[in-house]
């Protein structure tokens, strides 16, 4: 497995992670345990050593069991987490908003340690920009926890430029998480420019599109009455059939290079800069290991130049999110 360094920071991790947030939440009902344990270990043996998990994932539960499976590997790993929503420490009860009051994150930070079996969080997260909470307070607390030794980087997920600029000033940043893939683009057009010129790392989640670059889902598919797919309208049945026109060009792509579609999307994402590390989640060994087959797949100039110009001329259907969700991004 290549590794990557995320920014400028020093911090290296593989260059793809895996995504821990669907073997407990998001996707349907939670995956065993056990399993889920067994997949995590098997992603280390392969070579992975970046795992993305939450406290709001769950709430607690993906905490617990990334923790639980990255415990006789710690010191080989980077365990990326996240604070900002507003959950009941001891509970677990969602509340409607965001929580990033500096007395909060630092309660969130002790909670989190306990659940990861630690002693020190490798990268720390906002998971959504607090409107009423400046971003410097925010950036303060986690330089304290840094300071302590509890928390060993910074990052802000889902931030739009100015606020990353300003968190940056206080505390620098190693590294934004944002979705992004070729079903999502987004962060073309003003992030990436901003967090090269800061040298910033950047993590892709949803790099396959919640699954639909996958070639796997199409306008029949049914997901899971939780599965949060159902509430998105880039995944309407309608949608789903009209966006099918990008699917079919990532799987021609594929057919030349003798690779699956996954593979050519994320491969599509490593070709885009060095600094790149996207975290592809899974519940699945066979998933995992084609994933990880994408770090194989060479994508030459004319191919990537194929696959933008191609890409570049659909309309994609449907938003990315629910609206409400939407209103919590790129503040």
């Amino acid at each position: 497995m290549q590794k990557r360094e995320l920014g400028k920071s020093g911090l290296e991790v593989s260059a793809l992670g895996l995504g821990c947030m669907s073997m407990s939440s998001g996707y349907g009902p939670a995956a065993d345990n056990g399993e889920m344990i067994k997949l995590i270990r098997n992603a280390y043996d392969r070579g992975v050593t970046h795992f993305d998990t939450a406290e709001a994932y769950g709430p607690f539960a993906n905490e617990e069991l990334v923790g639980e499976a990255l415990q006789p590997i710690r010191n080989n790993v980077v365990i990326g987490t996240k604070f900002g929503f507003e959950i009941d420490l001891e509970t677990g009860k969602r509340g409607a908003g965001t929580d990033s009051r500096p007395e909060h994150i630092k309660l969130v930070a002790e909670a989190s340690l306990r659940r990861l079996r630690t002693h020190h969080i490798d990268l720390f997260y906002q998971h959504r920009v607090d409107p009423a909470v400046p971003i410097e307070d925010v950036a303060g607390a986690v330089k304290e926890l840094i300071a302590q030794g509890k928390v060993k980087h910074f990052g802000l997920s889902e931030a739009g430029v100015q606020t990353v600029r300003r968190a940056h000033a206080v505390q620098p940043i190693t590294a934004v998480q944002s979705e992004y893939s070729l079903f999502w683009r987004g962060p073309e057009d003003e992030l990436l420019p901003a967090l090269e010129e800061l040298g910033i790392g950047f993590v892709p989640f949803s790099p396959l599109g919640a699954g639909f670059l996958t070639g796997k889902i199409d306008e029949n598919t049914k997901f899971d009455p939780t599965d949060f797919r159902n509430l998105v309208p880039r995944f309407s049945p309608k949608a789903r059939k009209a966006n099918m026109v990008l699917v079919d060009l990532v799987k021609a792509v594929a057919e030349r290079k003798g690779a699956t579609p996954a593979q050519v999307a994320l491969a599509w994402l490593l070709a885009q800069k060095p600094w790149i590390a996207p975290i592809p989640g899974t519940t699945k060994l066979h998933r995992l290991e084609e994933n990880l087959g994408a770090v194989n797949v060479e994508l030459g100039e004319n191919d990537l130049k194929q696959i933008d110009e191609a890409s570049s001329d659909l309309k994609l259907e449907g938003a990315r999110l629910p609206e409400a969700a939407l209103k919590m991004t790129g503040r």
